[in-house]
């Protein structure tokens, strides 16, 4: 009987930096990084229950399989924390939130939180726009990986809910992809942007029904009108 010969192969990553590994998307398989993870995820879900009472509605509207989108307003830093916690542990490596790229990977302590904790998505919000939702679909053609973006671009200083940007339509249009809309209610008041530390507050996310637009042609006209829709959905769930 003939033996296969067993060849050790190296992460590829090896030979760099700390930093450079954290900083390359898509990233190598790291046990330990995803312990650090599955740790910190127990940890943050416990943290959000105890000290802002953190409510989910509306987890059943969660797609049981394939690749989706979560979309939501954005007023703080606990909101992609919230958002991760709807989700069953299983998703936790294959679930990527969106993150500015000139803000969570540029220092060291923010990219390891970013990377490693968060399993964020490096997203350039100006000129390399186009790159970054090129490197999402790529991500969301891999069955099971989950999208999380916040399409008014940064965090709302009022809490008043911004214009969504056309971004988030070029990703969707034309595609079979589920977009799943959601509001995040109590978070400013939690964790207010500008503030150093989150104070003891009520917060409720809200998770709507899928929407897909397969029907609509990969354009301009239908980037705004699916950002528009998508917008005035997640207004709908605040008013909840």
């Amino acid at each position: 009987m003939s033996q296969q010969t067993w060849h050790y192969q190296t992460a590829a990553d090896l030979d760099q930096t700390l930093a450079e590994r954290l900083r390359h998307f898509p990233r190598q398989p790291d046990m330990l990084v995803y312990s650090l993870r599955t740790l910190a995820a127990f940890s943050v879900r416990a943290y959000l229950r105890l000290y802002h009472r953190l409510r989910i509605v509306g987890r059943k509207n969660l797609p049981s399989e394939g690749s989706f989108v979560l979309v939501a307003n954005h007023a703080s830093h606990l909101d992609a924390l919230c958002l991760l916690a709807a989700l069953p542990y299983a998703w936790l490596h294959r679930a990527f939130p969106a993150a500015a790229q000139d803000y969570f990977f540029v220092s060291l302590p923010r990219l390891a939180i970013a990377s490693i904790f968060v399993n964020a998505v490096p997203f350039a919000r100006q000129i390399h726009a186009r790159q970054s939702l090129n490197l999402c679909r790529r991500l969301l053609a891999n069955p099971g990986n989950i999208l999380i973006l916040f399409p008014e671009g940064t965090r709302s200083v009022t809490g008043e809910l911004g214009e969504f940007r056309e971004g988030i339509g070029f990703l969707l249009a034309g595609t079979t992809i589920p977009v799943i809309p959601c509001a995040l209610l109590g978070a400013r008041a939690a964790w207010p942007k500008g503030a150093w530390f989150p104070r003891p507050r009520r917060v409720r996310l809200v998770i709507g029904k899928p929407r897909r637009y397969s029907d609509l042609p990969p354009n301009r006209e239908s980037s705004r009108q699916i950002a528009g829709e998508l917008r005035g959905a997640v207004g709908e769930l605040l008013c909840q």
